[in-house]
């Protein structure tokens, strides 16, 4: 059912993870909140779902067994979106803690939408019953359009000044202070949680527009870049470092990438294939029109990678495709290849410093164990990742060997 229970013999912590041995990767998976299919479901930054969601619906039995397999393959947490196309988050990992034991959930949500104070009580109540499997993905809100829907009227810096008060709030609340706030855009009084969260969430944050550094640097744990070349994803991280050194602080740096991992290269370029044909030419006008419209400058730069959309130039960088990107907002980058090829390119994003990996590939519970299984493995055995749960005893040299 899970990784422990798969593993009877590694002994939970209290938090519901095992000790294991410092390794520099850590691994989330994503959970497919509008639905999933054998083919890309789009949706997000000006763009709609096709295929009315996808054919697997994102019912909490499907995203459950999601959820499970990631926990047993090895994955420290996995992503949820936020938006009018899909699910909401908060309540939906709320529901899958129930039916997993150590897999952590990276909530997304709009800082536009919610109070700070309530925002700061909901994630120390999260991490009580949860035993500490929160962390949070703050999405300031790239689509006026869609913010307007729900209430918000602010414009695109605005919206990040905004963010920046509000996890100032956050921020001292889950210290333990008593914040009085009158700020631009945001006012408490006498503001204080009577229980702390324990732990704190890491806060995950991404942007690539001027504004969106600044909060970065401030108040990310984690900075998170789509997936584009690695020389660009090294000028962001020279870029954040520094703002961040400027302030004192230092910041960790993840990426969002899709995957396609087989046992031969030209497998896995012959499934990037499949989806590409399964992509209908209309429908890849009618989204790009759609993600043109965006005032995201990361949905900007995804964009700019898909060329003309011929499947020639879809390979922007060895081994990393942006066939996605054309039906789909948000990451539209996929690493395509053997799982040795796959584990190289992860490796090259390393010594950039990418410390974090959140991936995702369709349909996702079949991806994840193409690679859980493929390429985990090579990544371990070159002391890069390590379970979460710890080895497994037979591994260990604890018991006898008969398999996993």
């Amino acid at each position: 059912m899970s990784t422990a229970a798969s593993r009877p013999d590694v002994q939970p912590s209290p938090s519901g993870s095992a000790s294991t041995p410092e390794a520099p990767l850590t691994f989330h998976w994503f959970l497919p909140t509008t639905g999933d299919s054998r083919h890309v479901v789009g949706g997000g930054h000006g763009s709609t779902p096709g295929s009315a969601g996808g054919d697997r619906p994102a019912s909490i039995e499907y995203l459950g067994q999601i959820a499970r397999s990631a926990e047993q393959l090895g994955f420290t947490g996995a992503l949820t979106p936020t938006g009018a196309w899909c699910e909401d988050a908060w309540i939906t990992t709320a529901m899958l803690t129930q039916v997993t034991e150590r897999l952590k959930f990276l909530v997304a949500f709009r800082p536009g939408q919610i109070s700070p104070t309530l925002s700061a009580q909901m994630a120390a109540t999260y991490q009580r019953q949860s035993h500490g499997r929160l962390l949070l993905n703050v999405v300031t809100g790239g689509e006026s359009a869609e913010q307007r829907a729900y209430g918000d009227f602010l414009g695109k810096d605005e919206r990040y000044a905004r963010t920046g008060e509000f996890l100032g709030i956050v921020r001292r609340l889950w210290n333990g202070e008593r914040v009085d706030h009158d700020g631009d855009h945001l006012r408490v009084e006498g503001a204080e949680l009577n229980r702390l969260p324990d732990p704190v969430p890491q806060i995950y944050f991404g942007g690539s527009s001027p504004a969106a550094g600044e909060v970065a640097s401030r108040h990310s744990d984690v900075y998170l870049t789509w997936g584009e070349p690695p020389q660009q994803v090294k000028q962001k991280i020279d870029w954040i470092r520094s703002l961040a050194e400027a302030r004192g602080r230092t910041v960790r740096f993840g990426i969002r990438l899709h995957t396609i991992s087989r046992d031969t290269s030209a497998q896995a370029w012959a499934e990037a294939e499949r989806l590409l044909d399964g992509m209908d030419p209309e429908r890849i006008k009618a989204v790009q029109q759609g993600l043109a419209a965006s005032e995201s400058e990361g949905q900007r730069r995804m964009r700019e990678l898909h060329g003309s959309g011929t499947s020639d130039q879809l390979e922007i960088y060895p081994g990393l495709w942006a066939g996605v990107g054309l039906v789909r907002g948000g990451a539209g980058t996929s690493l395509v290849g053997s799982h040795a090829e796959v584990a190289a390119l992860i490796e090259e994003y390393h010594r950039l410093g990418i410390e974090e990996f959140v991936l995702s590939g369709v349909p996702h519970l079949e991806e994840a164990y193409w690679f859980g299984e493929g390429v985990l493995p090579l990544l371990e055995k070159h002391g890069l990742w390590r379970h979460p749960a710890g080895p497994h005893p037979a591994e260990a040299g604890l018991v006898p060997f008969a398999g996993r």
